[in-house]
């Protein structure tokens, strides 16, 4: 894939394009929480298990991710965006027509396989956009629309569902999909030439390589600590610390301003220095969770911390997935890139758990954040072991050349 001038300086069309289809596979993932008394009572189910339709969906990009990712992996890769993107926007359709809870749930785990390799591929097509210094903020970019779906997609997914049902919500989404397929046929370049044909067996010897396998572990516990606490923000900040239901939603804007500005600047960090970005986002996420076991006492300070909540968190969004990708050469980048983002996800589902095996041990909500800033600390260790299995491997070659240099 060429590299336009424009693009190799920073931003361009076809990263903003790249931001557009983020921006719905944003508002279709989460747009569903604030839907679930809606979806519950047209349905006829309980709202328990309306809620597993987000359950189901984050499962669908764990499997989706490497699945589709194999399927596409010897087309060229705008190709494999615009199909990808094609297939979300069926999904969407289909969960609009939905005339019962397990076609909705069917067609909620097709729509997330398209979501793990989108972020894959378009992680991969990014890093080629830019110059070699700014392939950690190119990644960034395309997460920005992650998170201002977030900011504007989900609350106005909500209250458009709210207020003319929930599958006017869908029908939106999937017109986003319309216009994000637009705009990245328009704007991403072509592939400069077609992939090779994968050789899996390679592919997988280096997944399966010790240092990859825990630079996405990392990524699960990373992700999975703010998950533990987020998932349940709306109770704490209604029974902890004391604010109406009313003022949720406010406060949540507040966390999406977060999430842009700790995205961008765990670009930007990552791009400087990898390594420290990592370890340092983890460890000011610890800090920040463990913080918040005093600050939810207090609304003023609750508030605060929620916004830094979103940063600490998106800072840490860049760095793992550069994180990961060094540590992958050629063609098997594209798969490494999806597997993380299936570690994303699957950080999420089980840092929910977790919140919620903390709550139902008695220990309560004031417990959760203290609680939750032992997983990243326990992501820090993954990685610092990583990287010692990596400098470990560095430097056989040089013992081993030592070891066989005639002496005396």
């Amino acid at each position: 894939m060429q590299r336009s001038e424009t693009a190799a300086s920073g931003l361009s069309p076809a990263l903003l394009a790249l931001a557009a289809g983020a921006f719905g596979i944003g508002v279709t993932e989460f747009v569903i929480m604030g839907l679930l008394l809606q979806v519950s009572a047209d349905l006829s189910v309980s709202v328990s298990a309306a809620g597993v339709l987000i359950s189901g969906y984050a499962l669908g990009v764990v499997v989706g991710a490497p699945a589709m990712t194999a399927l596409t992996a010897a087309w060229p890769r705008k190709r494999a965006l615009l199909v990808l993107m094609g297939v979300f926007i069926v999904g969407n359709v289909i969960c609009a027509l939905a005339p019962n809870y397990a076609t909705l749930m069917l067609a909620r785990v097709v729509t997330a396989f398209a979501h793990g390799t989108f972020f894959g591929v378009g992680s991969v097509v990014a890093t080629g956009l830019v110059a070699t210094d700014r392939r950690a903020s190119a990644i960034a970019i395309m997460f920005t629309g992650l998170t201002v779906a977030n900011i504007l997609g989900v609350p106005f997914g909500t209250w458009l569902g709210q207020a003319y049902g929930w599958r006017t919500t869908f029908w939106a989404v999937a017109l986003i999909g319309v216009l994000a397929l637009a705009v990245i046929a328009l704007f991403v370049p072509r592939d400069g030439a077609v992939p090779a044909r994968p050789d899996w067996r390679a592919d997988l010897r280096a997944l399966s390589r010790a240092p990859v396998m825990l630079g996405l572990l990392t990524t699960v516990l990373g992700f999975g600590g703010m998950f533990a606490v987020f998932t349940y923000i709306a109770p704490i900040l209604t029974e902890v610390s004391g604010f109406a239901e009313s003022a949720v939603s406010p406060i949540l804007l507040v966390f999406g301003a977060g999430l842009v500005a700790g995205n961008l600047l765990g670009g930007r960090l990552a791009d400087r220095w990898p390594v420290p970005a990592v370890l340092g986002s983890l460890l000011l996420l610890a800090v920040v969770l463990g913080l918040m076991t005093f600050a939810v006492q207090s609304r003023i300070l609750a508030v605060v911390f929620v916004g830094l909540l979103g940063a600490a968190a998106f800072a840490t969004v860049p760095p793992l997935q550069m994180w990961v990708l060094s540590k992958v050469d050629g063609a098997g980048q594209s798969l490494a890139s999806s597997f993380n983002i299936a570690a994303f996800n699957l950080g999420n589902a089980i840092g929910a758990w977790l919140g919620g095996a903390v709550i139902d041990s008695g220990a309560g909500l004031t417990a959760l954040p203290w609680v939750a800033a032992l997983v990243p600390l326990a992501a820090i260790a993954a990685a610092l072991w990583s990287l010692r299995l990596e400098q470990a491997a560095a430097h056989k070659p040089e013992l081993q050349i030592h070891n066989t240099c005639p002496c005396g």
